[in-house]
């Protein structure tokens, strides 16, 4: 059965390229029909965060996508240390008691390169053990083939046959000299003893596959299938990363700001990725149906943004043209956490006044204020007067449409053939009739249509602020 992973640190907020890598494996899954793992690699104690892990899942649950089997590394410790040792019983690691500070033990020394430490490398296997046994501490170290000119090979799904000889590998890290399992040793045991069948992660992985192979091998487990996804980079081309270009890359930041958790993915999946017809606007079915790692591209993908506007466009556009397909009533509860009051009965009328006028959803706080407040926040009165025309003509028209409005039924059709026929009483076109009314009982020119914000408002509302403009002139 296919099996994919993703294995996250808890070591800051969700990153738009880590929920990239979480969406592509989840999108592999369910097109083969395979088990989709999420694995919190937390072993790195002195970096992981609560707050950062709270952050992972809350991106993860915003995306809407969800995962088959769960597991947290750091539980696993016993499992990591038991097949490292696998290893060394089988000749193929050695134990390094050459003392270095923790944090050279995975790294190459400071003066370049290294291979190995030779004399550790060629210690007894008696003499090893004795001083284990003495309570010596050591760093667990892969034995890196170098008898002959070897090579390690790997197919990799996007950027094709990978090779890197043994005779430019250092002897890396397995366990480190407190005991804990390096990334490394970690995550293939994970991988082996969870049967992942393709490891789908981040292009910057790839130098550390040879390293996973020569680890499987040892283990005796067939490696599985890789394939390394192109970066994210920004406008000015460098790697798109939470230091240098901060919140702009967090999916809690998009989330926040009001995006739809289907068009961020939507988005998200064409960073990288395109189908076989160049379709953009695609429903989660068709993105299931038309995923495949051949239309993952080789070439880094771009993520664009401004100082000003965070916000990639077309992204932005993917967003408007979801929000501009959803159901009424979907629509109201996707805008209640942005509106000034979470007035679902009232967000039910005024959510298909917007639709076609937001493209985030926090933009109902700008397009929809009017609908929320008591009282209209103050606009100039030479706004009530229409055009070719007079305060004195602008008062007349509300005072006449104010009757109407006593009366009239609050529907949508019945309003615009009552002021339409005002309009008429007053030997004025219907646009000198509307303008005063719609700045009224909205405090602007730009409104959403006028008959159905009358209707969503109410009488006794539009009655109070059409008493509150006459007032004005």
């Amino acid at each position: 059965m296919l099996r994919v992973r993703f294995a996250p640190s808890p070591t800051g907020y969700l990153h738009i390229g880590s929920a990239r890598t979480f969406i592509f494996n989840w999108l592999y899954a369910r097109h083969n029909g395979g088990a989709m793992i999420l694995r919190i690699d937390d072993t790195d104690l002195e970096r992981n965060t609560q707050e950062s892990l709270d952050s992972i899942f809350d991106g993860l649950k915003w995306l809407d996508l969800n995962w088959d089997e769960f597991y947290r590394q750091s539980e696993r410790g016993d499992k990591h240390r038991e097949m490292a040792m696998k290893i060394f019983e089988k000749g193929l690691a050695y134990r390094d008691f050459t003392p270095a500070a923790g944090d050279l033990e995975e790294k190459s020394h400071a003066g370049g390169p290294w291979l190995f430490h030779p004399e550790m490398r060629g210690l007894s296997r008696a003499e090893s053990d004795r001083r284990a046994a003495a309570g010596e501490p050591f760093v667990l170290r892969f034995r890196v083939p170098r008898e002959r000119e070897d090579k390690v090979i790997f197919n990799d799904l996007v950027y094709g046959e990978q090779l890197k000889a043994t005779a430019d590998m250092e002897d890396f890290a397995l366990l480190r000299s407190t005991g804990a399992p390096t990334y490394h040793m970690a995550s293939c045991a994970d991988d082996a003893d969870l049967r992942i069948s393709h490891i789908i992660r981040g292009q910057d992985h790839l130098t550390n596959t040879f390293k996973h192979v020569l680890i499987f091998k040892a283990l005796g487990v067939e490696p599985p299938k890789f394939a390394h996804l192109p970066l994210l980079i920004a406008p000015d081309g460098s790697k798109l990363s939470k230091r240098k270009h901060g919140p702009v890359v967090s999916v809690t930041t998009y989330r926040d700001a009001g995006f739809l958790p289907h068009a961020f993915v939507n988005f998200v999946v064409l960073l990288g990725w395109s189908p076989k017809n160049d379709r953009e606007v695609m429903s989660r079915a068709e993105l299931i149906d038309a995923f495949s790692l051949e239309g993952v591209n080789r070439s880094n993908a771009t993520v664009n943004f401004t100082a000003e506007d965070p916000f990639d466009p077309k992204a932005v556009w993917l967003n408007a043209e979801t929000i501009r397909t959803m159901p009424v009533e979907e629509l109201a509860k996707a805008l209640a956490p942005f509106a000034p009051k979470p007035d679902l009965c009232k967000l039910r009328k005024i959510a298909p006044l917007i639709q076609e006028r937001i493209k985030l959803l926090r933009d109902v706080r700008e397009v929809a204020d009017f609908f929320f407040v008591d009282e209209l926040p103050p606009y100039p009165a030479s706004e009530l007067v229409p055009q070719k025309g007079t305060p004195e003509l602008a008062k007349s028209v509300l005072r006449e449409a104010r009757k109407i409005l006593e009366t009239a039924t609050f529907e949508p059709d019945a309003l615009e053939a009552a002021l339409k026929a005002g309009a008429e009483k007053l030997k004025i076109k219907t646009g000198q009739m509307y303008q005063p009314v719609r700045v009224a009982v909205c405090g602007r020119k730009v409104a959403p249509p006028l008959f159905a914000t009358l209707a969503a408002l109410g009488r006794e509302t539009a009655l109070d602020r059409m008493d509150r403009a006459i007032g004005k002139l």
